[in-house]
């Protein structure tokens, strides 16, 4: 069941690149088979986000068959130039996710803020939009675009294939910003699809973690903080 201060949208794209990050330092990468909980953040994120808040994700439905599809690309080489690599992205992808947002307790600065209708509404408005910045799923190349859905509406191709398992994958990052401590680390789960759907751990539920670096917090005050009224206006004009 959806919770109050919760979104449901499909999410689509030609491709879809979903890589553990840990091996992003170079060479030739291939995708997760599914959408990692961090991809799918990043997209709830770029429909609609405040520092006063962080949304979790709940669930995502599998909508279209896994398919694969290996590309020549030419990324930029340290050393300067271009070198060329074979990516493995995923082709024609399509989503249904639902997802919620809680206060970030560990913003004390942004307490007047935690207005539940005001950030519900707007999150709502923007997604109608197509959201407020780029959406892209894995990785900038993939653009993707975003939509109102009704969870669990619509066939999926999935919906009858029973359990599917995928072993040990990338979840997402623990920030400073929302964990309090000021250690970037990266989470690892083994999900499991039932019927197309993917139920996501909580991110504190989860066991598994690999410290990457040390990582401090920004502070958010007035002075650099905008109204998130004003800035929806600026949209509708």
């Amino acid at each position: 069941m959806a919770k109050r201060n919760s979104i449901e949208f499909k999410v689509h794209a030609r491709h879809a690149l979903f890589t553990d990050p840990l091996s992003k330092i170079g060479g030739e990468k291939c995708s997760y088979h599914v959408p990692t909980y961090e991809a799918l953040k990043g997209i709830a994120k770029s429909i609609y986000w405040k520092p006063t808040f962080i949304w979790v994700i709940d669930e995502v439905r599998v909508m279209k068959r896994i398919r694969t599809q290996t590309k020549g690309t030419k990324p930029l080489d340290f050393g300067g130039g271009n070198t060329l690599a074979i990516y493995t992205f995923l082709a024609d992808v399509e989503y249904q996710v639902c997802a919620h947002f809680e206060w970030n307790m560990h913003r004390p600065e942004l307490e007047d803020d935690r207005i539940e209708g005001k950030h519900l509404t707007i999150a709502r408005r923007m997604l109608e939009r197509g959201g407020r910045q780029d959406v892209f799923l894995g990785t900038r190349d993939c653009q993707g675009y975003v939509e109102p859905c009704v969870y669990g509406e619509e066939v999926g191709a999935y919906d009858s294939n029973g359990e599917l398992a995928f072993g040990l994958t990338f979840h997402g990052f623990d920030y400073p910003d929302e964990t309090g401590d000021k250690q970037l680390h990266a989470r690892f789960w083994r999900p499991t699809m039932i019927d197309g759907r993917i139920r996501f751990a909580r991110p504190e539920d989860i066991t598994v973690r690999k410290f990457v670096r040390d990582m401090g917090i920004k502070k958010f005050g007035a002075k650099n903080m905008k109204n998130a009224e004003a800035e929806a206006s600026e949209l509708e004009v």
